[in-house]
């Protein structure tokens, strides 16, 4: 699935609501805000993400655009797990460039199911 530009967090404000008023998931490798918009028309209810990596915790330009470029194509790839209406933050940490790709897109989905538990049948 496309990774649209209107699903990128760009303002500082959004990214500010999702940090104050969200819920924050430590999924090791990086952190994941969760916060639910309110209802919207159907193409704003497409979920939304913003992407962070410090030089603190992930080092370099290198490593931090590697970071960034891991962590949106676990978003792509499983993006119809997230609630629709809502924005993610993903933090990332160190440990995000050492994990093998199948295990970051592991915790990512553990930490969709977390987020949005399935319905009682």
């Amino acid at each position: 699935m496309r990774f649209r530009p209107e699903q990128h967090l760009r303002r500082p404000g959004d990214f500010r609501t999702v940090r104050e008023q969200g819920r924050r998931l430590d999924c090791g490798a990086f952190t994941v805000w969760f916060f639910r918009r309110e209802p919207a028309p159907a193409p704003a209810a497409l979920p939304r993400v913003g992407v962070v990596a410090s030089i603190a915790q992930v080092g370099g330009a290198v490593q931090r655009n590697r970071a960034k470029r891991r962590l949106r194509a676990v978003f792509r790839s499983h993006q119809a797990l997230v609630p629709a209406g809502s924005d993610l933050l993903l933090v990332a940490r160190a440990a995000v460039n050492r994990l093998e790709y199948p295990a970051l897109e592991q915790k990512f989905t553990d930490a969709c199911r977390k987020l949005n538990p399935p319905a009682p049948v």
